[in-house]
């Protein structure tokens, strides 16, 4: 005979009270942890690269010449802050505007290179060529075809940048998942609407990768874009005390440059995290 004892359903005890909120209340403290750590982390590695210059400084293996103490920099930026924040000013102008004509350019001209073979095909081996040009042998040429001023600078930062924003709009356009493509198709859509729903939404994450590549490069096109033609900015300011010796404020230049670069990148990278929120639901973190 069957046992009736086994056939009855197990019974689930309930949960502990409090259960939901000891559950909540670690999912706080994971996400203060995490936080924390996105500002705690950063600055500690600062403080290794600071103590690190110090003591190169200090027991002097690398000449002061050509890598001046920490203390010598920092008092070198307090001695004229107005003069370095207007030449940071006007490089973080070049870089925005630069960047944002890359971007446009960049996306467009991928999506040509998506959209047709023959198109891809017949272009591809001459990007290539363009970006495999030394740009800084391109200055005093853009010079002589632009003159002084921004139109040098800006044009040197575009070429800096836009090769790998048409690689990446186009990789990720071409590369949609088989099986968003294939529910497009189970719809009937247009290529229009596939285009719109699903191929660019899918590329987001895959542009946003050659937008953060070319962010840094927008730094070092408009640096070497003041080196050749530039009447401000920090390139500018690099080149003419380094001219005369000032070696300490060159460098505070530099690192003025490095931190534009930071802070352009973290903004980045708060825009995708905003703008695509799904991609940290949907794939896997270390």
């Amino acid at each position: 005979m069957t046992d009736v004892r086994s056939a009855e359903p197990a019974v689930t005890a309930p949960p502990p009270p409090g259960a939901g909120r000891e559950a909540r209340r670690a999912g706080r403290g994971a996400g203060l942890r995490a936080r924390t750590g996105a500002v705690l982390l950063p600055a500690a590695g600062m403080l290794v690269a600071l103590a690190a210059w110090w003591l190169i400084a200090r027991f002097e293996l690398i000449p002061e010449a050509a890598l001046p103490p920490p203390g010598g920099v920092f008092s070198a930026f307090v001695d004229k802050p107005a003069q370095m924040l207007e030449h940071t000013w006007a490089t973080l102008l070049e870089i925005l505007v630069g960047f944002a004509l890359s971007v446009a350019a960049g996306v467009l001209i991928g999506l040509s290179l998506a959209s047709s073979r023959t198109v891809e095909r017949m272009f591809t081996p001459l990007l290539v060529a363009v970006n495999a040009v030394p740009k800084i042998t391109l200055g005093p040429l853009l010079v002589v075809a632009l003159g002084w001023g921004q139109k040098p600078i800006l044009t040197m930062v575009f070429l800096l940048c836009f090769f790998p924003i048409v690689l990446s709009t186009a990789t990720g356009l071409t590369t949609t998942p088989a099986d968003l493509a294939e529910l497009v198709r189970s719809w009937n859509a247009s290529r229009w609407q596939a285009f719109r729903k699903v191929r660019f939404p899918a590329a987001l994450p895959q542009i946003f990768v050659g937008l953060k590549v070319a962010m840094p490069l927008a730094a070092i096109g408009a640096v070497i874009g003041e080196f050749q033609a530039g009447e401000s900015g920090l390139g500018y300011v690099i080149l003419q005390y380094a001219g005369v010796g000032d070696y300490a404020t060159a460098w505070a230049a530099i690192l003025l440059v490095a931190l534009v670069s930071i802070l352009l990148y973290s903004a980045l990278v708060l825009v995708e995290r905003i703008a695509l929120p799904w991609v940290r639901e949907t794939t896997s973190s270390r």
